[in-house]
């Protein structure tokens, strides 16, 4: 994913975050710092009003009592070798068994993902969503676009950038977003929710779009 100079401009969120006792929250959310998008989602998190954990270390995920999970935008193999070099995977994995909500954008997608059909050489998913992910669905990163989605959340601001696209999904797994059609169509599925995970291809931290993240802090 490239480089950008500042974060996007933020959407005002339209009402307060609600945690799970229906009252205001300021809950406390992890974002896999270990290279990608971070700031851009850290952005768009603490205007929603989250408190946002940077995580690079076992203690930031272990020992922050953190409510929700992001995992960003970058490259899914890479984050994948940086997981286990810093010893993340085994505890990360430990911990979204246990439940710990995650929202995962695009290389967040592949790594969510419980296959993924066309890995780089040793890579592997945390398998934490039972949906088959393709890399790099929708060509180079010279393809990059962006592009407005009818989603189940209404429409969307999205940036595809080398995105990938979900090949096939199982029990649990709801379609929330599809490229070219609407949510009932046949399109590239480019986004997937179940109780626990929100996955997708695309990168709305990058245009503003605060609808996904809103309603992952919603779900806390």
């Amino acid at each position: 994913m490239p480089e950008h100079d500042a974060a996007a401009p933020v959407r005002a969120a339209t009402s307060p975050v609600r945690g799970v006792s229906g009252g205001v929250a300021r809950p406390t959310v992890g974002i896999l710092a270990l290279q990608g998008g971070v700031a851009e989602h850290a952005a768009m998190l603490e205007t929603l009003g989250a408190r946002v954990v940077p995580v690079r270390t076992e203690g930031a995920l272990t020992e922050s009592s953190l409510d929700g999970l992001v995992l960003p935008g970058g490259e899914s193999s890479t984050v994948d070798r940086l997981l286990r070099r810093f010893q993340l995977r085994d505890p990360l994995v430990e911990m979204l068994a246990e439940g710990l909500p995650v929202l995962g954008t695009c290389a967040g997608m592949i790594l969510l993902a419980e296959q993924i059909v066309d890995p780089a050489p040793g890579q592997q998913s945390l398998a934490v969503v039972p949906i088959s992910v393709q890399r790099n669905a929708f060509g180079p990163q010279a393809d990059s676009a962006t592009e407005m989605l009818e989603t189940t959340l209404g429409p969307v601001n999205a940036a595809f950038i080398r995105a990938p696209a979900v090949v096939s999904a199982g029990d649990g797994v709801a379609v929330v977003a599809r490229r070219g059609t609407d949510v009932a169509g046949d399109g590239p599925i480019v986004g997937v929710a179940t109780d626990q995970a929100v996955a997708l291809s695309f990168h709305p931290e990058l245009t503003g779009d605060v609808t996904f993240h809103h309603e992952f802090l919603d779900r806390l």
